[in-house]
């Protein structure tokens, strides 16, 4: 039977305390909320979630034969970005993509057009919707690997639809999630869609754990109340206090969360909602290890306040910055993409010499014979670092430096070569990293021109 045989979470390393919105806005809706760095997105997290997925999944990425994304914050309103995710996992040409956006109900799509799916496939739900800083913003990610013969099957899925407008939307051209804000009609179409949706399951009464729809703490209970349900069943998957609303992810994190204690014969039910509005299903048996969690939990991050978190979410950032800074082309940008990505340099066909970026003659023997593709490790060592402060950035990383503050700059060495390599330091107090220190790549977001955000390597301090 399909099902999940891997999983993976990534959540980004800040963390927005309650009582710091309270003191701010005299409430808060979420005890923790997770907040995205200056330079993460809907797609980074989704690089970062995936990739862990691979690192300890059995099944090789280039057995992937489809990709289902799904998120309600693209990093553009109109552009598909499941191929961009593709080229940045190394996944082949062939592999067949779907993405699924606007709705809260994204990651029910995407999971149900995977179990449809021949062959292994990829579900990645990457979400952080921006809404009043007083409603608690969230984000994360989660990535899936469906096949046959799963650890974790899928034996019953339904769903419900009515139609209940003006319930979490965005208008075009805008990035707040917004609402007509009538809490009983709000109530009321969550509960029918995701309660009708589960009643058309068979032996719901027998259903372990539930992660339910939870745009905030007291839902899934509301929705719980019109199912067989024991009382205990949402506790584990109700994550949305530690996570804040993570849109179309904070279901699967509580999945995740459940799947990963879970006993070999539980059965967990999950209950999606999309505003406009409809209501999904799913039942899961078994359990599987999760890749991103801490004993089985929710890692817990480094707390900010919330000035500098305003500040990573860009709210406080409305300064247009002048100057032309280092325009790179998209023609350009695009063929430097495996080296942006994959650290991908090339090995000298005479003297074998390692070379970054693989273009020219070899630096070593002279040699203009073709490059044979080498992807350097992933770890790295600091050669020489500094840090540049405030006013000291180009016009193109002026923007992030606001929202970050002053970002570190190393040049790292790779075992085994003698390729260097210029990048910036992130998720981390640059002042702390030394020479001689080792460091891990990650794909973040480098800048924006011509509206297009630009993605390569940064480095964080290896684990």
């Amino acid at each position: 039977m399909r099902g999940i045989d891997d999983a993976a979470v990534y959540l980004p390393r800040y963390r927005l305390a309650g009582e710091e919105v309270e003191a701010a806005w005299g409430r808060s809706p979420h005890s923790e909320t997770v907040v995205p760095g200056a330079d993460e997105d809907a797609f980074t997290m989704a690089v970062a979630a995936a990739g862990r997925l691979f690192e300890q999944a059995d099944s090789e990425r280039e057995a992937v034969e489809h990709v289902a994304l799904a998120s309600t914050t693209p990093p553009l309103e109109e552009g598909l970005f499941a191929p961009r995710l593709g080229r940045a996992l190394g996944l082949g040409n062939e592999t067949e993509t779907s993405e699924y956006t606007q709705s809260t109900l994204a990651g029910a799509e995407a999971l149900s057009r995977a179990l449809d799916a021949s062959g292994p496939a990829l579900v990645v739900v990457t979400d952080c919707p921006a809404s009043d800083p007083a409603d608690g913003w969230g984000a994360g990610a989660v990535a899936l690997l469906v096949t046959d013969d799963a650890a974790v099957v899928v034996p019953e899925r339904a769903w419900y639809t009515d139609e209940y407008p003006g319930l979490r939307y965005r208008e075009r051209g805008s990035e707040t999630v917004e609402s007509i804000g009538v809490t009983t009609y709000e109530r009321t179409a969550t509960r029918e869609c995701v309660a009708g949706a589960a009643a058309q399951l068979d032996g719901i009464e027998s259903v372990a754990h539930a992660t339910l729809h939870q745009p905030d703490g007291r839902m899934p209970g509301r929705i719980a109340g019109d199912l067989p349900l024991d009382g205990g069943a949402i506790e584990r998957g109700t994550v949305v206090d530690r996570v804040g609303d993570a849109g179309a992810a904070t279901v699967f994190l509580g999945l995740t969360r459940v799947l990963a204690t879970a006993a070999t014969d539980d059965r967990t039910l999950v209950g999606a909602f999309g505003s406009g509005g409809a209501g999904a299903a799913f039942v899961f048996e078994g359990t599987l290890p999760v890749a991103g969690l801490d004993g089985g939990d929710l890692p817990d991050g480094e707390r900010i306040s919330y000035a500098h978190a305003l500040r990573k979410r860009g709210v406080l950032d409305e300064e247009e910055v002048a100057g032309g800074g280092a325009r790179v082309s998209l023609p350009t940008w695009r063929e430097s993409l495996d080296q942006r990505y994959h650290l991908r340099a090339g090995r000298c066909p005479d003297c074998g010499n390692v070379q970054f970026p693989p273009e020219g003659a070899c630096s070593d023997c002279g040699s203009r014979a073709d490059f044979e593709p080498h992807d350097l490790p992933q770890v790295g060592t600091v050669r020489a670092r500094t840090v540049v402060g405030q006013g000291g950035a180009p016009p193109e990383f002026a923007t992030q430096q606001r929202r970050d503050g002053a970002y570190g700059v190393v040049v790292v060495g790779f075992e085994g070569t003698d390729v260097t390599l210029p990048a910036q330091l992130t998720d981390c107090d640059p002042e702390r990293v030394q020479i001689g220190d080792s460091v891990r790549a990650v794909v973040r977001r480098i800048y924006e021109q011509e509206g297009i955000g630009r993605y390569g390597v940064k480095f964080v301090p290896a684990e």
